[in-house]
């Protein structure tokens, strides 16, 4: 359908919208008009990728003079594969002639664009990282100039040189939309790699999908998104985390085996060096007249040599002369030899430590004898000493790159981190595992170049409430801050607290009580009594693995798991990847079958990030605690004392907003449309207090009636038979008179004639 929103020509690829996605174009448009940041809260299940993409591509057509491009951050390879199909479906429904002149694709790492036989058979994606430059690192191309023989190269990356020495990439590519498969489908059938086409192309692209750590993370942005110009509109999607993301980019953590494995790597540098002194000593004589004129002089690399940049080095350091005493290769790894020592020595502390980057660096200072400065270009200097020696192993380096990542942060940054050494894990004291943490508690030092370098980013998700947190937490200003709610015909969604067990005892997983057998019972008790009434599939969320293993240990000694088990099979999510794809897997199968399962799955994992539970997948979730963060960690508490005294937030808003934002993923997983229905049980009594409920987004607050709000199992049991029998009742899809929930192109004409009219 196409219509007119503010005085745009919108092109939309379905014949209906909901009255909230045009909501969200309407909000969207003005902070384009603006040129300013948005953040916006939307429903699951209402739409947002589709308005989002419509709306900017609309936007962009409608002045060609000059183009916005779309950025679309996304974080997984599957929301990245869904977005790029909503993009090919609204390129079809496009004019012509503009469809014909789109490009759109999605850029992952080597691991999932490889189509080389050898390459890509490698299993880890450093691996196949390490297989590529191995092939395509251009002192191994030089030699196979002289050694053709010998010397495998890839022919997909030659084919792929070849055009671009010509100028002639865009002939491989022509418009489209290009998902990851059509890649590399693309690649085998041309003979072209479609990792590094697709690098390239990224620069012409009207429209590119890629992880938020393209962005976010410093030492892949410069490298991958250092063409994007400043008019582009950049999309974080399910951005509910995007602080954590933030932090994780700008955090390294240190063990004992970070410090032998960088030892290993000091001793095959210097065996290397050895060797080029012997053969080619002038290459290394031009590297130190190179580092002289400053790190920006080594011009640009080869695409296929250019690896991770530095973590923090803004531009102007770069011009720098590199200190006089890292200029000898030599100099540089006995630097890297204090350090590692020093490191290896403040590991050996009985207690635990919490230091200040200032401080440390004083301490490295007058104990090793290196200064600031060295500290912050030790990660560029690695990288220019691995490329002079033609190092294409870069994954077996993987522990001196971490210790020169962590000099140059604690070198670059004096505010917003702090370096913690703990000699054990509090949770296992009498295993001594010591570990240096550099951790970073400030999230807007890393997404601040990105609002700004780009003149609009729209942070959006189902669940940013309270939605006045993240500019504080990101320091940034939105001309546009709002929350929508979800227009129904019927009430499909039905949230209830539950605070007690059939005994009228009081249920909770604070850590006085969860391990309390009458709440375990009660626990077991309720999800006993909801599978032997709802049907298909139900979703259970544990505050921790821990917790989940204690908990079904428990009930199987009490017998309520073999009772739980006579109705519907039981699944569980491990930790590890590949176990909990194959148990979600038989779940859907279970579901397929007609008797249901429950899957059992932990908040703040795998599944409560990225897995729907749609239609017979999931009528009804079960949040059993309240999941906060591990209170009495280190970690936490530094970033704590941070975020109240810099950004003035208090901790404990900060933690129940933290659980509540999770808590809300955990079962807005239901929800993945407005035909679908489904339940939501919090069961813990703290959900009760007003503190905590107001914390969960408007649209489920607005089905939380207050009769819902202080249940026992037998009661919750009684609403959801309720509920389940008025879902099965036939209702009006589209909704009637004032309460239209899915709108034409004649309805959306009549709201702009009466908008004119008023």
């Amino acid at each position: 359908m196409k219509f007119d929103l503010e005085g745009l020509t919108v092109h939309f690829p379905y014949a209906a919208i909901y009255p909230e996605q045009h909501a969200y174009m309407g909000e969207l448009k003005r902070a384009l008009d603006a040129r300013g940041h948005a953040l916006l809260e939307m429903p699951t299940g209402t739409g947002k990728t589709a308005a989002l993409i419509s709306l900017i591509t609309s936007y962009s057509l409608a002045s060609p003079s000059r183009p916005l491009r779309l950025i679309y951050c996304t974080r997984t390879v599957h929301e990245m594969e869904k977005t790029l199909a909503e993009l090919r479906l609204l390129f079809a429904h496009l004019p012509a002639a503009a469809s014909r002149s789109l490009l759109a694709l999605g850029l992952s790492s080597r691991k999932n664009l490889c189509v080389h036989p050898q390459a890509s058979a490698a299993a880890a994606r450093d691996s196949v990282d390490t297989a590529c430059r191995r092939l395509t690192a251009s002192w191994v191309r030089d030699r196979a100039a002289s050694d053709p023989d010998s010397t495998p190269l890839c022919d997909f990356f030659e084919s792929f040189d070849r055009a671009a020495a010509a100028g002639d990439l865009a002939s491989y590519m022509p418009p489209g939309v290009y998902t990851l498969a059509d890649l590399r489908a693309l690649g085998r059938d041309r003979g072209i790699c479609p990792y590094f086409l697709a690098r390239q192309m990224v620069k012409y692209a009207n429209v590119v999908v890629y992880s938020y750590q393209y962005l976010i993370d410093p030492k892949v942005a410069s490298i991958v998104s250092r063409e994007m110009q400043k008019e582009c509109v950049v999309v974080f999607d399910e951005a509910h985390n995007i602080d954590n993301v933030c932090i994780e980019a700008l955090s390294v953590s240190i063990r004992k085996q970070t410090l032998e494995g960088a030892e290993r790597n000091l001793r095959r540098i210097s065996q290397e060096i050895d060797r080029f002194k012997a053969t080619d000593a002038n290459r290394l004589r031009a590297e130190y007249n190179r580092l002289v004129d400053g790190l920006a002089q080594r011009g640009n690399l080869p695409i296929s040599d250019a690896w991770l940049a530095n973590p923090a080095l803004p531009e102007d350091i770069l011009k720098e002369a590199v200190p006089g005493n890292i200029r000898r290769a030599e100099h540089f790894l006995a630097v890297l030899r204090r350090l590692v020592r020093f490191l290896d020595g403040r590991l050996e502390t009985e207690n635990v430590e919490n230091e200040m980057p200032v401080a440390f660096v004083a301490s490295i200072h007058s104990q090793a004898g290196i200064d600031q400065k060295m500290l912050r270009f030790c990660y560029d200097r690695l990288h220019s000493l691995m490329l002079t020696l033609e190092i294409t192993d870069t994954d077996e380096f993987m522990p001196i790159q971490t210790i020169c990542d962590f000099a140059t942060l604690i070198g670059t940054y004096t505010r917003g981190f702090s370096i913690i050494i703990e000699p054990y894990d509090e949770r296992m004291p009498d295993i001594r595992d010591p570990v240096i943490q550099l951790s970073c508690h400030d999230a807007s030092l890393a997404i601040q170049p990105v609002f700004e370098r780009f003149q609009t980013v729209v942070i959006t998700s189902g669940t940013l409430s309270p939605i006045d947190l993240y500019p504080r937490l990101l320091n940034f200003n939105p001309v546009i801050s709002r929350s929508f709610t979800m227009s129904l015909t019927r009430d499909c969604i039905c949230p209830m607290v539950l605070t007690r067990g059939s005994d009228q005892l009081p249920v909770s997983t604070k850590f006085d009580m969860r391990s309390d057998p009458g709440v375990v019972r009660n626990y077991g008790r309720l999800l006993l009594e909801m599978a032997s009434a709802v049907p298909d599939g139900i979703v259970c969320f544990f505050v921790s693995y821990s917790y989940m293993d204690g908990i079904v240990n428990s009930w199987n000694e009490m017998g309520i798991l073999q009772d739980i088990m006579q109705h519907k099979l039981v699944f569980i999510e491990t930790p590890d990847v590949v176990e909990t794809t194959l148990a979600l897997d038989n779940y859907r199968k279970a579901c397929d079958c007609g008797r249901g399962a429950i899957f059992f799955s932990v908040a703040r994992g795998k599944v409560a990030e990225g897995i729907d539970f749609d239609r017979h997948y999931g009528r009804l979730v079960i949040m059993f605690g309240v999941p906060f963060q591990y209170t009495l960690s280190r970690i936490l508490l530094a970033r704590l004392e941070y975020l109240r005294e810099t950004f003035q937030i208090k901790e404990g808003d900060f933690l129940t907003f933290d659980a509540l934002r999770q808590a809300a993923q955990c079962v807005g997983r239901v929800i993945r449309s407005k035909a679908d229905y489904g339940m939501m049980i919090f069961a813990d009594k703290r959900y009760s207090r007003h503190d905590k409920r107001s914390k969960l987004p408007g649209w489920i607050l607005s089905h939380l009636h207050d009769a819902h709000l202080n249940l026992s199992t037998d009661m919750a049991l009684h609403i959801a038979r309720e509920f389940l029998r008025r879902m099965a009742q036939p209702y009006d899809k589209t909704g009637s008179g004032g309460n239209k929930t899915l709108l034409t192109e004649e309805d959306l004409q009549n709201m702009a004639q009466d908008a004119m009219e008023m």
